[in-house]
């Protein structure tokens, strides 16, 4: 038991007057270490005492309290500057909240440059050459911190089905787009060398376990386990007031209460990982960013990557025609009186006021070609790592961060429950210098973009016209686009039909599908093609390896080919049977899994041609 004198030789020691510190804190001061007295300090120079007011006597609770300052020490060291930059950040933040400062105050909006890409036209076609051939020198990071709560589903985000004619999760689907575009990026560059693309999943608490069993129980979906890594991201702390007191667990007076920081902490952990200098000594060149849940992403990534490479942006934003005032950010030009400039996401809600505020007084509105001149943000980002490091260099990884408090009442001097600093990757751009090369890429929603978010019932409210952003429009999103990439590489493909599912209207097109490595460019496709060809809309295909051509066939019904590497087989004449068919179910029926229920419709498979070739040669299959 320590006794007040040794207690007052500790405080002398270390030159602290009593009178400063809390008592309750003086008492259990002999518990701690010269590192735990340090976070002491730091904290109470922080205007942070009440944490300690109801500290028990020494004696009781004293793991807990040891527990406290390990819990202080890993909020302190995975913050870029430490906790007193959190709070002095946060107070900053949280009095410009207070006063209702607008942080776009003295810029000034305008259109960026970019590129608008067309599928299938000759600039697309070569812009999907570059890239295919850069994407060796490319490491792909996807963030994935989220729960399917919000989608009505238990598990991680990645592991749900994309689509469910062949149940490929969107885990399997991003590993396969990479390993493909890895072999198809070796070959043509017919290196010796065959180079392995670098994939980074940034996880969090909640999916961290998980997601490392979906990889292992699944051989890591044909990838290489030393190719992937997973950086953990760890949460902040949470706000009482707007003096950025740090709020306590409420049901732990030893634990300060945190939450998420959100998917701009990518930056921080691939800094402080050391993997950027990695990949910079090994020759790559790009950091590719995506998110979770978007099932058409990588068809839009060679020809973006392409468009990087041969403008030579530090930084290329991804992004899809947007409708004025349509609820999606917008990628703007920003430029402040004083000069400075910056090419970022403004939030749908922001944008139309800016721009009545500086001289447009109809605010967002459609151009000649029926869109905003502003394109719809989708958070994918192509970023070029040598500029990258030398900026993370300077800033730490830290992203700019923005606060949301919600207020008890309009004096805005308390908050309905404790809040947090936030940032977003696609904010990093933000802090670079006016002299970087800051762009966008704009593709069809329709090939590009159809992220899985909303659980059904948030989706029906959706008003008729936009986007539901569920797992039923995502996964009919994907045969749609299959559908029209074959119609422009010349097949006959029946139009869809229009379907109720989970109160949704969609337009259900035949149930086509491919592995990755049968076709990553709209070239690659379109060779595979030839003759002519018809899919009726009722018809299900899924063509399951790499040499599979497409000569003379129509299909009506439902077409399996699973083929291993080095079987090259011709698919022709006429295929009819029952087929797979599409049969409605509602989402609250717990006969069957969450990740089917939130669809809104199975897959009854009632007859299929299905074939496999598991010995390399070439083969025919013409009924």
């Amino acid at each position: 038991m320590a006794t007040a004198d040794s207690t007052a030789k500790l405080l002398s020691d270390l030159n602290i007057n009593a009178g400063d510190w809390p008592p309750n804190l003086v008492k259990n001061l002999h518990l701690l270490s010269p590192d735990e007295i340090e976070l002491g300090k730091t904290l109470l120079e922080m205007g942070q005492g009440h944490l300690f007011q109801d500290w028990a006597e020494p004696g009781v609770d004293d793991d807990q309290k040891k527990a406290f300052f390990a819990q202080v020490a890993k909020l302190n060291s995975s913050y870029p500057g430490g906790l007193a930059s959190y709070i002095r950040t946060a107070r900053e933040l949280l009095a410009d909240s207070k006063a209702g400062k607008n942080p776009y105050d003295g810029f000034t909006p305008s259109v960026p440059t970019g590129e608008n890409l067309s599928l299938g036209d000759d600039n697309f076609i070569k812009f999907e050459e570059a890239g295919v051939k850069e994407a060796k020198n490319a490491a792909f990071v996807l963030v994935a911190g989220g729960l399917g709560e919000r989608l009505g589903y238990n598990g991680i985000k990645v592991a749900l089905p994309a689509e469910t004619t062949t149940g490929t999760c969107f885990l399997q689907l991003y590993v396969e787009s990479i390993l493909a575009l890895q072999e198809a990026s070796n070959q043509l560059t017919q290196g010796t060398h065959q180079k392995e693309i670098p994939f980074v999943i940034m996880t969090s608490d909640d999916t961290h376990a998980r997601t490392l069993d979906l990889l292992e129980s699944n051989s890591y979906f044909g990838m290489k386990s030393t190719q992937v890594k997973l950086l953990k991201q760890e949460k902040v702390a949470c706000l009482d007031d707007n003096d950025a007191r740090l709020a306590l667990d409420p049901h732990n007076k030893y634990k300060i209460q945190t939450k998420p920081h959100g998917h701009g902490d990518v930056h921080s952990l691939l800094f402080s990982s050391g993997l950027l200098k990695v990949w910079l000594d090994s020759g790559l060149r790009w950091v590719i960013f995506f998110q979770d849940t978007n099932g058409l992403l990588f068809k839009a990534i060679p020809a973006s990557l392409g468009v990087s490479a041969t403008k030579e942006y530090h930084v290329n934003s991804l992004a899809v025609p947007r409708k004025a005032k349509e609820a999606i950010g917008g990628i703007t030009k920003l430029t402040h009186s004083d000069g400075r400039s910056m090419v970022i996401n403004v939030e749908y809600n922001q944008l139309d006021p800016l721009l009545r505020a500086t001289g447009h007084p109809d605010g967002d509105v459609n151009c000649e070609t029926g869109y905003s001149p502003f394109p719809g943000n989708i958070n994918q980002l192509i970023l070029e790592l040598g500029p990258y490091i030398e900026e993370l260099t300077k800033t730490g990884g830290a992203i700019k961060e923005f606060v949301n408090p919600k207020y008890k009442d309009a004096s805005k001097t308390s908050f309905k429950s404790s809040t947090r600093l936030e940032c977003m990757m696609q904010d990093y751009p933000k802090t670079l210098p006016p002299s970087a090369r800051v762009g966008f890429t704009v593709m069809d929603t329709w090939l590009a973009y159809a992220p899985v978010k909303n659980n059904p019932e948030e989706a029906a409210k959706v008003p008729k016209g936009n986007p539901y952003h569920s797992a039923t429009s995502g996964e009919m999103a994907i045969y749609r686009a299959n559908s029209l990439i074959l119609k422009k590489a010349g097949v006959q493909v029946e139009d869809p039909v229009q379907q109720v599912f989970n109160g949704q209207e969609v337009e259900v097109w035949p149930r086509v599908t491919w592995k990755p490595k049968w076709g990553m460019t709209f070239a690659e496709i379109k060779s595979k093609v030839s003759g002519s060809c018809s899919v009726s809309q009722r018809s299900t295909m899924a063509l399951k390896g790499r040499d599979i051509f497409l000569e003379d066939l129509h299909l009506d019904g439902a077409l399996i080919i699973n083929s291993t590497d080095g079987a090259e087989v011709k698919v022709g004449g006429s295929i009819q049977n029952k087929g797979w068919l599409i049969e409605r179910i509602d989402y609250k029926d717990t006969a069957f899994p969450e990740e089917v229920r939130i669809r809104g419709f199975r897959i009854d498979k009632k007859e299929q041609l299905e074939e496999t070739y598991s010995q390399p040669g070439k083969f025919t299959l013409k009924p």
